[in-house]
C-alpha cells in the first residue's frame, strides 16, 4: 500500500508538472505569435491581383492615377504618399505601405490590429524618363522607317543611306516607353568596369543597355597602363568584341539555335534549365572575369529575348525545314516591323549578360542595304541573339546574315546597367558617359 500512495503520488506531481509546462509554452507561443504579429504583413501580389486570405488586412479601394481600378496595376506604379491604412475607420498614420515593384509586394508595417483597412493610391512611374534627363538627352521627332538604312553620309563608304533618321527615338511597349539610338549616332559613348560601351537604348524601366565596345586601356606586366583608342568603326584590330566563336553545337538541330536548349524541344521547360549553347558559356566566363566586381550595378532585367516563336505557316521539329518570327517580321518581309518585345515569357532570358537582338539591329539602323554609317558598323561581323531558320542565327555588320551555328563570328557583349548609379560626362568620344 505505501508502494502504491507513493506511485500515486508521483503522478500526481507528474501532472502538475506537465499541466504547468504546456501552460509555460502556450504563452511563449502566444507571446512570439502576437510578436510576429506585430512586426510586418507581406502581401504578395499574383499577376496583378492580391493573393492573400487573413482576414485581419482589407484593402477597401485602388486608384490608379485618380481611377478607381479592381486590381493592382502591373508595370512600372509606384505606391503614392495618398495610401494610408484606418483602424475602426480612423486613420492610423502610424501604419506605413510600401510596394515593391520587382517582387509585387505589398508591405504594411506594424501590422498590429484585427480590421486594418488600406487604401491604395498608385502613379506611372517613368524611370526611362528619369534616366533620359539624368543623360541629358533630347528625343529626336518622327518614327523611321525600318525598311531603310540610316546615317548621314550618303555615299556611306560604298554602302546605302536609306534615310537620315539619326539620334534617339522614342518608341511605346507593354512596359512602358523606351528610347533608343540610331544611324551613326555620336553621343552614346559610355565607360564602365574600364571598358568603352556604346549606348542601345533606355529600358523601360530606366537601366541602360549597352554593347561592348573595346578596353579603355591595358596594363603590362611592369604595371604601365595604356589608354587604347575606341575600337568604334575600327576594322584592324577588333577592340570591339571580346573574341569570336561558334554560337552553338550540331547545326542540323533546330534547338541549337536556343540560348540554352533541350534535345527535341523547341525550347526548354524554362529559361534556368537546358544545355547553355557555347556563346553562352563564352559570356559567362568572361563576366566573371571581367564584370564580376561591378554585379551590384548590374541588373537581369529586362532580360535577353532569344525568339524561337514560328514563322506562320511552320509547325517544329528538329531537323525539318523551319522559318522562326524574326524571318517573317523583318528579314524577308515586305515591311520591315522590328519589336522591342518578347512575345513568348520562355524565350525571356533573366541574366546578367547576353547579345544584341536583331530587333535592335534594325532600330539600331540597320536595314535592307549595307548600311557602313551607323553606330554599331565595326567591319567585324558579330552573332545576334536571334534565331532565323533551321539551325541558323542571325549576324550583323554592314547588313545582316545568317548562318549555321558552327560557324566562327565575333562575340560583342551586352549588358543592362542599373538606372541607381551616377554617371558624369556628355556621352561624346571625347567626353563619354562615366559610370561612378
Amino acid at each position: 500500500m505505501e508502494f502504491e500512495v507513493l506511485k500515486r503520488g508521483h503522478i500526481k506531481r507528474n501532472i502538475i508538472i506537465g499541466s504547468f509546462a504546456v501552460l509555460l509554452i502556450s504563452a511563449i507561443i502566444l507571446n512570439f505569435t502576437r510578436a510576429k504579429y506585430r512586426t510586418t504583413a507581406e502581401v504578395p501580389i499574383v499577376n496583378g491581383t492580391i493573393n492573400y486570405s487573413l482576414a485581419d488586412l482589407n484593402i477597401v479601394a485602388i486608384t490608379v492615377d485618380g481611377e478607381s481600378v479592381d486590381t493592382i496595376p502591373e508595370g512600372n506604379y509606384e505606391l503614392t504618399e495618398e495610401s494610408y491604412c484606418t483602424i475602426d475607420g480612423e486613420q492610423d498614420d502610424s501604419i506605413k505601405l510600401s510596394y515593391d515593384m520587382e517582387t509585387q509586394k505589398l508591405t504594411v508595417s506594424p501590422f498590429t490590429t484585427k480590421g486594418t483597412k488600406c487604401y491604395l493610391d498608385f502613379i506611372k512611374k517613368d524611370f526611362a524618363k528619369e534616366t533620359l534627363d539624368k543623360l541629358d538627352l533630347i528625343v529626336t521627332e518622327g518614327t523611321p522607317n525600318f525598311n531603310n538604312t540610316s546615317c548621314t553620309n550618303g555615299s556611306n563608304n560604298g554602302g546605302n543611306c536609306g534615310e537620315q533618321t539619326v539620334g534617339l527615338y522614342e518608341e511605346t511597349t507593354s512596359k512602358g516607353t523606351t528610347y533608343y539610338f540610331r544611324g551613326d549616332v555620336n553621343n552614346n559613348y559610355l565607360v564602365f568596369a574600364n571598358k568603352y560601351w556604346r549606348i542601345i537604348r533606355i529600358n523601360e524601366d530606366g537601366s541602360i543597355r549597352v554593347i561592348y565596345s573595346g578596353e579603355k586601356s591595358t596594363v603590362d606586366s611592369a604595371g604601365k597602363e595604356t589608354v587604347l583608342a575606341n575600337g568604334y568603326n575600327d576594322e584592324s584590330t577588333g577592340y570591339t568584341q571580346i573574341g569570336s566563336g561558334r554560337y552553338n553545337n550540331n547545326p542540323n538541330q533546330n534547338e541549337s539555335v536556343g540560348f540554352t536548349y533541350t534535345e527535341g524541344l523547341q525550347r526548354p521547360t524554362n529559361t534556368s534549365s537546358g544545355t547553355p549553347s557555347v556563346i553562352k558559356g563564352i559570356l559567362d566566363t568572361w563576366y566573371s572575369s571581367n564584370l564580376e566586381a561591378f554585379d551590384g550595378m548590374i541588373t537581369s532585367a529586362p532580360g535577353f529575348c532569344n525568339d524561337r516563336e514560328l514563322a506562320s505557316g511552320y509547325t517544329w521539329s528538329t531537323g525539318s525545314s523551319i522559318d522562326y518570327k524574326f524571318s517573317e517580321r523583318v528579314y524577308s518581309a515586305t515591311f520591315s516591323t522590328p519589336t522591342l518585345e518578347c512575345s513568348n515569357s520562355d524565350d525571356l532570358y533573366q541574366t546578367k549578360i547576353g547579345l544584341i537582338t536583331a530587333d535592335e539591329v534594325v532600330y539600331a539602323g540597320a536595314g535592307k542595304g549595307s548600311n557602313y554609317g551607323y553606330y554599331l558598323f565595326t567591319g567585324n561581323s558579330c552573332w545576334t541573339i536571334t534565331p532565323l531558320g533551321e539551325g541558323s542565327v542571325t549576324t550583323f555588320s554592314k547588313y545582316f546574315g545568317d548562318f549555321q551555328v558552327t560557324f566562327t563570328f565575333g562575340v560583342r557583349p551586352v549588358i543592362n546597367i542599373s538606372s541607381n548609379i551616377t554617371i558624369t560626362g556628355s556621352g561624346t568620344i571625347q567626353d563619354p558617359y562615366v559610370v561612378n
